[in-house]
């Protein structure tokens, strides 16, 4: 039964059997006779009640509960043997108002832990329906921005084939050009041979007169020259061939220097006015690597190193440089440009970052050539000043034999 402040207790609610009974047996011999204990309807709790027995009320809370009968006992005993029995069950009432509290209050934690448990398990459910939302936006945004990247990738790409179809073209041009002129021109000899087959009966007055022996000569200058001009093209599309290593997908045990070479052969003729390239190589150990990727690294620190001089308006010089030792080939590309801030150093490998004007590059130059570096087991430095000009090295590790 649940205890409360307002209300009636019974004796036998306060004090059980066991406990009654260890508690008479003591006020019995305390009182030196016979005592039994009543209940408020009259019924004997403990020992044997009489008629013959004197009573004394047993009272809580102003209200009696029961008596205390006793037989042989004087007055004065039976009343200080029922109020210990009556502070006994006061100590019991405290005792269980105090338990009833104590319940109560673990009972108002319990139910207060258990609906914070439910707000936390709501919330739980909450955070992991919009974490699975954000998940899958995110997943969406990352397929997002892959995709764009790849979109610059290949604009970045594309860029770089106009600007080498850009430079083949004035390169082819050039010899194309002469080749062009001096067949006109040699046509026009052949005319002047048509000519003499008309005159041969003038003899050589009519070779003088058509200027024979200039022509031979010149013919002879404007063939070599033509001939010239169809190697130039033919070392031109070599040069191309060997640079995008079309038919070399896969890696291949090469020479840095020859990608050095190519890679220089291709953008010599793409560099700014003012702006000259130096090799300054030196013997290299063999790397397994994928030339046509390192060549196009090569190419873009070359171009972006042209860049950096012609936007400072004035001549300077590109130096390429090659070493090795034990441990490590490393390649410098170096130039006297307009330099970079700390803060821009700090940005230069970040993909789509750029210092060029809109519209003049994706930003991908750098960030492509770490990871092609980064693929290749190697690493990647940049060194740069403020109009004290830019060095980029490259970092490969020696085969070990």
């Amino acid at each position: 039964m649940e205890a409360g402040f307002d209300r009636e207790w019974r004796i036998d609610e306060l004090l059980d059997a066991a406990t009654l009974g260890r508690t008479m047996n003591a006020l019995t011999a305390l009182a030196g006779g016979e005592l039994a204990v009543l209940g408020a309807d009259g019924g004997a709790l403990w020992g044997r009640a009489g008629e013959d027995m004197a009573r004394h009320p047993l009272v809580l809370e102003l209200e009696p509960v029961g008596q205390l009968a006793g037989r042989g006992v004087a007055a004065e005993r039976l009343a200080g043997a029922a109020a210990l029995l009556q502070q006994l069950m006061r100590v019991q009432v405290r005792y269980k108002m105090a338990s009833s509290l104590h319940l109560e209050a673990v009972a108002e934690d319990y139910e207060s832990l258990r609906r914070e448990h439910l707000k936390l398990q709501e919330s739980e459910a909450r955070y992991k329906q919009l974490s699975a939302q954000l998940e899958v936006r995110v997943k969406a945004q990352v397929a997002l921005l892959e995709e764009r990247q790849q979109m610059l990738y290949e604009a970045e790409k594309l860029a770089s084939v106009g600007q080498l179809a850009a430079g083949v073209a004035h390169e082819v041009n050039n010899p194309l050009g002469f080749l062009r002129s001096n067949l006109s021109t040699f046509r026009h000899y052949l005319t002047q041979f048509a000519e003499l087959k008309k005159r041969l009966a003038e003899g050589d007055a009519a070779w003088q007169a058509l200027d024979l022996d200039f022509v031979l000569t010149d013919g002879e200058e404007l063939l070599d020259e033509c001939i010239k001009g169809g190697d130039r093209i033919a070392r031109i599309i070599g040069e191309l061939k060997s640079f995008s290593h079309v038919d070399h997908s896969t890696e291949e045990y090469y020479d840095l220097n020859e990608c050095l070479r190519h890679a220089a052969n291709v953008i010599d003729g793409q560099l700014p006015a003012g702006v000259e390239l130096r090799l300054e190589l030196l013997p290299l150990p063999g790397l397994v690597c994928l030339p046509g990727h390192l060549n196009q690294v090569f190419l873009n620190l070359m171009r972006n190193a042209g860049q950096a001089i012609a936007d400072a308006r004035r001549p300077g010089v590109v130096r390429v440089s090659s070493e090795a030792d034990d441990d490590w080939i490393t390649i410098r590309i170096r130039d006297d440009g307009v330099g970079m801030t700390p803060e821009q150093r700090s940005k230069a490998f970040e993909p789509f970052y750029t210092t060029r004007p809109v519209g003049s590059g994706a930003g991908l130059g750098l960030s492509s050539a770490r990871n092609i570096v980064l693929a290749h087991s190697g690493r990647i430095e940049l060194d740069s000043r403020p109009d004290a000009g830019t060095t980029v090295s490259l970092f490969f590790p020696v085969p070990r034999k």
